[in-house]
């Protein structure tokens, strides 16, 4: 199936700041022992955290805040290399297990931002695009879907390109495209949103801002 593609928004972010809930910031608040964290207004809340984790070394509550995440996932050692490697490292980039990495994105920004630059700062990217079938035909646009249509505008230099171009050129099954995109929306009228990593794909990462693809549908 025929498409042609364009390129409407590429941008970059380094937080989503509505990702964290006003539970989330009490529950964390208690996990770094500050008392009445349900007497806090919710606009003070992410201060207040902030000041709590001042007392701590960033190692100290880099396990926290991923134990509060990622507790139920990972175990105490692995929580603890990890909370030591991201004050070097893009964790979220280079964790060897990339269903973490959205996750682990969003641990790493919110220490990064309250220990003021202390972590690595680690990128998201919003790309917005238009996937117009040349000919009146329908397609279940997945994200493994999405990624092998904007493949065929992607540098061989860009890290996805290397690492599963053979699952972008439909000859393997893709299962990574549900971690390496984070979230995928149909906007409507063949226009779509993906959010990923920087380390994934970015505006730089397009030869054109407009290009033709061809992606084989499944029987």
């Amino acid at each position: 199936m025929k498409f042609n593609i364009t390129i409407t928004k590429a941008k970059l972010v380094d937080e989503f700041p509505e990702h964290w809930s006003s539970d989330d910031y009490r529950q964390l608040l208690e996990a770094f022992d500050f008392e009445d964290a349900a007497g806090v207004a919710d606009t003070e809340l992410r201060e207040m955290l902030f000041l709590a984790m001042s007392d701590l070394e960033p190692d100290e509550s880099a396990r926290i805040v991923l134990n509060y995440k990622l507790g139920d996932a990972l175990n105490e050692g692995q929580i603890d290399q990890i909370s030591h490697e991201m004050l070097q490292d893009k964790i979220s980039e280079e964790y060897a297990d990339i269903n973490y990495h959205h996750e682990l994105f969003h641990v790493n920004q919110l220490l990064y931002k309250g220990y003021n630059g202390c972590f690595p700062n680690a990128k998201a990217s919003i790309i917005e695009f238009e996937l117009k079938p040349l000919k009146n035909e329908k397609a279940d646009v997945d994200k493994s879907f999405a990624l092998r249509a904007l493949s065929a505008g992607i540098s061989d230099r860009a890290v996805i390109k290397r690492l599963f171009d053979d699952q972008l050129a439909g000859e393997k099954e893709f299962p990574e495209a549900e971690a390496i995109i984070w979230e995928f929306k149909d906007l409507g009228d063949d226009q779509y949103r993906l959010i990923t990593s920087e380390y994934w794909l970015d505006q730089s990462d397009f030869e054109a801002g407009e290009f033709e693809s061809i992606v084989e549908l499944e029987d």
